[in-house]
Formats: structure tokens, C-alpha cells, sequence
């Protein structure tokens, strides 16, 4: 099992479970299973096309391995991290990997004219109420989360180096060729 090292992030996802009303048990551990919470999280988190039409139901994902891309078009990484993005998609899509870019612009149109220059075929839907944002904490652009296929959180990714990219890839394949269960 891969585990998350760093002490931020084990806070992070305390926090998480007590949001959920969720007793800490596990707060010792580096994981945190979302799986038990994806329907109250799906509806804490009512997430929008960018047309504002209703979007992704987190309980619909549940058996693909998920990649949450919090951004902003103001975010110089976010425009780093797309191509990688883009390339995760092409490259692990047809494995079971679910790629999703959750904008925080307050306006849409920042969004929009954002994807004209950096276009993406992954999926990009809104957070319009900052919902999910806040009851993540996402403290950073872009921030992503790694959800394994049973709904657990495996890794938490603050910001996007380019430097990094291989070993983040690295970690969202071994989670893509683990054995569904």
C-alpha cells in the first residue's frame, strides 16, 4: 500500500473525517477511506459543468481510480500541470483512470477563455459554492487528490513542479494496475 508521509497531509485527512461526523480512528494511518463518505461528500459537493449544469456524482466513480485536480485560471501551475493532465487521461483513461479538473474561478468565463488557451480532454467541471474546497481544505492551486477504486485517498499533491510529474505518474499507474477487488 502506498502511503502518504508527509504530516500536513495526515492532518489534512483528519480533518476530512471529522467533517464527516467520523470518529478518528484511523488517524495514525497516512490513508483515509472515503468510501464509506462518498454520498455525503457527492452531495456536500454539488459540483457544475461550466454551464452550470449538475455534474459529477463522486458515488458514480466508485470503482475507478480518480484523480481530483483542484484549480484557477489566475494559478501558473495549473497551466503547468494541464499537459500532464491531458497525458494521464490519454495514457490510463481506458485503464480505469478518471481524470476530473474542478475549477474555483469565481467567474466562469475566467474558466472558459482559461481552456481556449490550454485545451483538455479530461473532464472539468465547477465548484461553485467552493464546497468541496472547503471541506478538503485546499489550501493551494492546484491541489489534487488521489482516489484509489475503493473511494480511499492515497495521495495528496499541493502545487505542480514538472520535476515531480514522473514520480506522481509513477504512483497513479501502480494505483491503476492494482487488482480490482
Amino acid at each position: 500500500m502506498i502511503q502518504v508521509i508527509n504530516e500536513g497531509t495526515r492532518t489534512m485527512i483528519k480533518k476530512i473525517k471529522l467533517l464527516f461526523f467520523i470518529i478518528p480512528v484511523l488517524s495514525l494511518f497516512a490513508t483515509a477511506s472515503l468510501a464509506e463518505h462518498l454520498e455525503q461528500v457527492s452531495s456536500a459537493c454539488a459540483l457544475t459543468t461550466l454551464d452550470g449544469k449538475p455534474a459529477h456524482d463522486l458515488q458514480e466513480l466508485k470503482g475507478k481510480v480518480v484523480y481530483m485536480d483542484f484549480w484557477a485560471s489566475w494559478c501558473p501551475p495549473c497551466v503547468q500541470s494541464f499537459p500532464f493532465l491531458n497525458q494521464l487521461d490519454h495514457e490510463l483513461k481506458d485503464k480505469g483512470l478518471h481524470v476530473i479538473g474542478i475549477n474555483l474561478d469565481e467567474k466562469i468565463a475566467d474558466a472558459e477563455d482559461f481552456l481556449a488557451k490550454n485545451p483538455v480532454d479530461f473532464s472539468i467541471v465547477a465548484d461553485p459554492s467552493k464546497q468541496c474546497a472547503k471541506g478538503l481544505e485546499v489550501m493551494a492551486m492546484p491541489t489534487s487528490y488521489l482516489i484509489d477504486r475503493k473511494g480511499n485517498i492515497r495521495h495528496i499533491h499541493q502545487g505542480f513542479r514538472p520535476d515531480e510529474s514522473e514520480k506522481l505518474r509513477a504512483l497513479i499507474t501502480q494505483l491503476v494496475m492494482e487488482p480490482e477487488k
